[in-house]
């Protein structure tokens, strides 16, 4: 039975997000160091941009797996599924 929730059961895909994450939490420690070693202002900013990034494609992981775990065609549940879809990418994109 499918969760009205879907969540990341894949272990390889569980892994990759960690990884992801992990990378993440580095590039903010980096600019919390630079910040702390009164870093270029540039530099700074280069690496909030990549940790921004960073985070957008974890976020858009999530919503594809929501997408696969979507209910079949035609069915009231996954008309909702969409339209929740829709809202987190109208919401946060």
């Amino acid at each position: 039975m499918k969760s009205a929730h879907p969540i990341a059961h894949d272990p390889e895909s569980k892994r990759a997000m960690e990884a992801r994450l992990a990378r993440i939490e580095g590039q903010v420690r980096a600019v919390r160091r630079m910040i702390g070693e009164d870093g270029e202002c540039e530099d700074i900013a280069l690496q909030l941009a990549a940790a921004r990034k960073a985070l957008d494609r974890a976020f858009y992981e999530m919503i594809a797996c929501m997408i696969r775990a979507q209910a079949p065609l035609a069915t009231a549940e996954r008309r909702q599924q969409a339209a929740r879809i829709s809202q987190l990418l109208a919401r946060f994109a």
